[in-house]
């Protein structure tokens, strides 16, 4: 077996699940307590730099369409911007002891407006760095298209494996986990409760097959058992209205089936909403819906998370989601780099995100630290169904070389991105 891949030392199931999920995490890094401002006065060994100009950063994104009918689960117009919002609020706070400014440039690329235009004519305004709520595609044209201008993109929406691996960028940052890296958390907590045999329904979109994929490499990276699979053919369910035959087929859909938990693949949100309390017999559901694993979720309120929820309520006007925390993290990283180093040329700024002295203070009970290999953010991932945190990953007993984090995801030596 590969050094790579994690070793589960001892699954004490009693003691583990009433000690809750708090302790699934290492100890608390002190400047990470909360995550709050101001990161570090300047000392007396590095003066502050003099002030300046202030630094822009830009988010782009495709606004969603308001929903033809009534959805009390639509996304908000403000998906996003307002988590990098709050963060250039942050930037600011901590800037003040290192005379740095921050500003935010929202661009909505409404209709078939290119972000590569946006992104080339902010970049000739002077914008150094760029947050991406965009598609693997566009994420990968407009890295591409920044390459030459010395510009740091930040990855917020785009999951794709391939971004980290044979498609990655020396200036591209991802702050969002991978699909691998969400997989392998519930893969985690799947061998902690000993839930073996997984029946995985497939919907029938490309990212749908990606994170099947993804859940399959998992199971195989922590000894579990695909038992079943099945492509789901009856269309969006959990977005129809009123009973149909169709709804009746589904109900036996999962009949004559052995499995411990039923994985559903769905990440457009069409129908995973549909199968749990829907199976023939009673099992769990999860993966993108049921029980997920995500960077974000209302009912996170440890380590300081609860602080962060009130302030982004008081912000928003609503709760904060998950896409929110990620343009959250990316400002932040800017800002945190900044103070860290004096400095926001991004030059300066770029090496040093891939160093161990590097650490973002996050909400989530330790320093979060970007990985030298394909830039991806390393950083718990938290395991909830919709109204409570179950777990948080990597699990106790899982073990890394260097940290239990890099159990999540591809590691080094299995990594296909080859960077400069």
């Amino acid at each position: 077996m590969r050094s790579s891949i994690p070793l589960l030392l001892v699954l004490v199931l009693g003691a583990g699940l009433a000690a809750g999920p708090a302790l699934s995490v290492q100890a608390q890094e002190p400047k990470a307590a909360t995550g709050e401002p101001p990161a570090g006065a300047p000392t007396a060994e590095t003066p502050p730099p003099a002030a300046g100009a202030e630094t822009r950063v830009a988010i782009l994104y495709r606004p969603v369409p308001a929903p033809s009918s009534y959805d009390a689960e639509a996304d908000p117009e403000d998906l996003g911007v307002a988590g990098a919002r709050m963060a250039v609020k942050d930037n600011n706070t901590t800037g003040r002891f290192t005379k740095q400014t921050f500003a935010l440039d929202e661009v909505a690329l409404e209709g078939d407006r290119d972000p590569v235009a946006a992104a080339k004519d902010l970049a000739g305004k002077g914008v150094k760095f760029f947050v991406l709520a965009l598609p693997a595609a566009e994420v990968l044209a407009v890295a591409d298209a920044l390459k030459g201008d010395g510009a740091v993109v930040f990855n917020v929406g785009a999951p794709d494996d391939r971004l980290r691996g044979a498609d990655c960028r020396s200036n591209l940052f991802h702050v969002l986990p991978s699909r691998a890296m969400q997989t392998d958390a519930l893969a985690q907590y799947l061998t902690l409760m000993r839930w073996r045999k997984i029946f995985l329904i497939v919907g029938p979109t490309e990212r749908d097959k990606a994170y099947a994929e993804a859940m399959k490499n998992s199971a195989r990276k922590f000894g579990l058992k695909v038992t079943a699979e099945k492509p789901w053919t009856f269309g969006p369910l959990a977005k129809a209205r009123g009973d149909t035959p169709t709804r009746a087929e589904a109900m036996v859909f999962t009949r004559g089936l052995d499995y411990d938990m039923a994985i559903v693949a769905d990440e457009e949100g069409d129908w995973g909403d549909y199968v749990p309390f829907r199976t023939v017999d009673p099992r769990p559901v999860g993966g993108t819906q049921g029980l997920i694993a995500t960077t974000w979720h209302p009912t996170l309120e440890t380590w300081g998370a609860a602080q962060a929820q009130n302030r982004f309520r008081r912000l928003a006007g609503r709760l904060m989601r998950p896409l929110d925390y990620q343009a959250w993290a990316a400002v932040r990283t800017v800002g945190e780099a900044a103070a860290q180093k004096r400095s926001t040329d991004p030059a300066v700024l770029v090496p040093y995100l891939v160093t161990p002295e590097f650490s973002l203070p996050a909400y989530k009970g330790v320093s979060l630290t970007y990985r030298p290999w394909d830039h991806q953010l390393r950083q718990p991932v938290i395991v909830v169904q919709p109204k409570a945190m179950v777990s948080v990953a990597p699990e106790q007993g899982f073990i890394h070389q260097r940290t239990p984090l890099d159990t999540l995801g591809a590691d080094q030596p299995e990594t296909a991105c080859k960077l400069p």
